[in-house]
């Protein structure tokens, strides 16, 4: 399987602080792949010298198996991008702001291509419509109607369902995958709305203040081993004095809730002692979904390589 996208040791110093911190991560061709972690993380500062938007500090980026930086415009004639908020012109029509990019892209395309373009995104019904009549949600999707007008193997989106109501952001989703099983692109999409990513990726990488957290399949990171279990009783403080006595020690997460991570097999066996030590429960409840995996990693950083191996 091919190399899309090859970082590795990537840097970025903003005066006295990193950005991003010898970062080192793969996509292959065909993937769906999150770039995650919260705000300020370093996601956008990657994507913008990805683009060579921004010179890296240190490291080297290879994207198509070539050196970026001494292949740019070969390479980035592959990539299409929308980074934040789509720049567009809002007093033109949908049709009108694909034309224009696509002559500035330096290709001559069919208004039967075009109008194909505004299909693939939702908008056919509005390619007369002025910009400034749209949604948000419909600007993005002209965004990456733009993006897909030269026909890239490789689109970056930054944040893509910032600012989308619910439907916006389930329309971003349908649109993504579309992207992906039918017109065979590789997808690099960065976001903090984890739950989102967790439903369209099938690789990931967590980052959190420039580092890598962990990389790896989507389905290996939320392995059953990986369950987080939730407990509440009477008296949480005594339950956990209980616990780190007994063999469940190990598996204590937290330091103010009553929180385990462990096999979900194990979770019967831990009522019957937990009852067998006399505490009263009143609820047991475990989820392994992205989202608490991602807050266990960023907030116990003790617990990443025994996640990450």
């Amino acid at each position: 399987m091919a190399l899309i996208i090859e970082v590795n040791h990537l840097s970025k110093k903003f005066s006295d602080t990193y950005a991003v911190n010898d970062l080192s991560f793969t996509v292959n061709e065909g993937d769906i792949y999150g770039f995650l972690g919260q705000n300020g993380a370093g996601k956008s500062t990657t994507i913008r010298m990805l683009l060579t938007l921004i010179k890296p500090t240190s490291g080297e980026i290879n994207l198509f198996e070539k050196k970026l930086s001494a292949h740019r415009s070969e390479i980035l004639k592959q990539v299409g991008a929308v980074i934040e908020k789509p720049d567009l012109y809002k007093y033109l029509s949908a049709y009108d702001n694909l034309s224009i990019f696509a002559k500035m892209s330096g290709i001559k395309v069919s208004q039967k291509l075009l109008m194909q373009q505004l299909q693939m995104v939702g908008l056919e019904e509005r390619a007369k419509d002025n910009v400034r009549t749209f949604s948000q949600g419909m600007k993005q999707r002209l965004g990456i109607a733009v993006a897909l007008v030269h026909n890239p193997a490789l689109i970056i989106l930054d944040e893509p369902t910032n600012g989308l109501d619910p439907q916006g952001i389930a329309d971003m989703r349908n649109l993504i995958l579309r992207l992906s099983r039918e017109l065979g692109k590789t997808i690099l999409i960065s976001s903090h709305l984890l739950s989102e990513i967790e439903l369209i990726a099938n690789r990931m990488i967590i980052i959190h203040k420039g580092n890598k957290m962990v990389e790896g399949n989507v389905a290996a990171l939320l392995d059953p081993a990986h369950t987080l279990i939730e407990i509440d009783t009477l008296d949480n403080a005594g339950a956990k004095q209980l616990l780190l006595q007994s063999k469940w020690a190990l598996f204590i997460q937290k330091k103010i809730q009553l929180q385990l991570m462990m096999n979900k097999t194990e979770v019967p066996q831990l009522i019957i002692d937990l009852v067998a030590m006399g505490v009263q429960l009143l609820s047991v409840n475990s989820s392994h979904s992205l989202e608490n995996y991602f807050l266990s990693l960023t907030t116990q950083s003790g617990h990443v390589e025994a996640f990450a191996n």
